[in-house]
């Protein structure tokens, strides 16, 4: 395998998935809050302290080839990704709207059904939103709002600390996107309810203060999740890539660059890891120890016999949210 492991971090290091998250350092940079003692940016929502819990607020974009290509299932990933941000963060979602241009009233219907359908497979109801339907473009946009009693965020993880992937294996890709989908297939009360049962598995976790810092694997995949949570943190990692759950037949390159829509890091003390790993091996979900945190700043990668170093955020910040 010699140079393997080195091949493949200089493409996963240079994809557009993680050129994006780089961007966000320019919006950033702008858009400071005025307390950042109360909102703290870098995280999967935004966290508004509310009585004894919080509200989270989040929202999602999709590009105009999306809409265009897959009208239903963008409209669907509006609240697939939205609900699986305010998981993330511990939370529940209480409802979602949207805000969606189109250019046919056909195009617009396909877009609202998805996002109708994932609104009832994901038990969260769309509370109103914008539509134009003479517009020059496709877009869609889908915001959420969730709330928390106890919080996951990703400035909490801590040098001594392991990092847990739970992903839901029972899912197929969904071409030629790299998603890795486990939930717009599901039909039937039971596997909806066994979904949505899924989804509570992490403020159930955060309720139980079983861990304290988390994200959703995003389009930046299992390594550049794993280096946003690192540098909110100010922490580093090691992970080892034979570690991380995996479909028997998804080759590594593909598999660490892919998008599931049931994915989660978590960090946690090691001697509280069986117990975070048993509430998602309790309802079949893939979940296993990939890794440590430690105080090195650096994101640092074993597979087989090779070890590199994926990213220094000491020498090159990524989203520039390094405490």
């Amino acid at each position: 395998m010699a140079g393997k492991l080195n091949a493949l971090l200089h493409t996963l290091r240079h994809s557009r998935a993680l050129a994006c998250k780089q961007d966000i350092a320019e919006a950033a940079a702008i858009l400071k809050p005025t307390d950042p003692s109360a909102i703290r940016l870098g995280d999967d929502c935004a966290a508004i302290r509310d009585g004894d819990g919080y509200l989270l607020l989040a929202s999602e974009g999709f590009q105009d080839s999306f809409v265009r290509a897959m009208p239903w299932f963008a409209g669907y990933c509006g609240v697939m990704v939205n609900i699986s941000d305010i998981a993330a963060m511990g939370g529940r979602p209480v409802a979602v709207v949207n805000a969606l241009w189109s250019d046919t009233s056909e195009s617009a219907a396909s877009v609202l059904q998805g996002l109708q359908d994932g609104a009832l497979t994901y038990g969260v109801p769309v509370a109103g939103g914008h539509t134009n339907m003479r517009s020059t473009h496709n877009s869609l946009s889908v915001a959420i709002l969730g709330r928390a009693r106890h919080l996951l965020t990703s400035f909490d993880a801590r040098p001594g600390e392991v990092l847990i992937a739970a992903i839901d294996l029972r899912g197929r890709w969904h071409d030629p996107h790299p998603f890795w989908d486990s939930s717009s297939a599901l039909c039937g009360t039971d596997a909806i309810t066994r979904l949505q049962a899924d989804i509570d598995l992490l403020p159930q976790i955060a309720e139980d203060g079983l861990s304290r810092a988390a994200k959703d694997i995003s389009m930046a995949g299992v390594l550049g999740t794993a280096l946003m949570l690192a540098e909110c943190s100010g922490v580093g990692m090691h992970i080892t890539l034979d570690d991380i759950p995996r479909p028997e037949h998804a080759p590594m390159a593909r598999w660490l660059a892919a998008f599931p829509s049931y994915g989660y890091l978590l960090s946690a003390r090691p001697e509280d890891a069986q117990a975070v790993m048993a509430r998602f091996h309790g309802r079949d979900i893939a979940a296993a120890v990939i890794g440590q945190c430690n105080n090195t700043r650096r994101l640092d990668v074993t597979w087989g016999d090779e070890t590199d170093t994926f990213w220094d955020l000491a020498q090159t910040p990524l989203m520039g949210f390094t405490p």
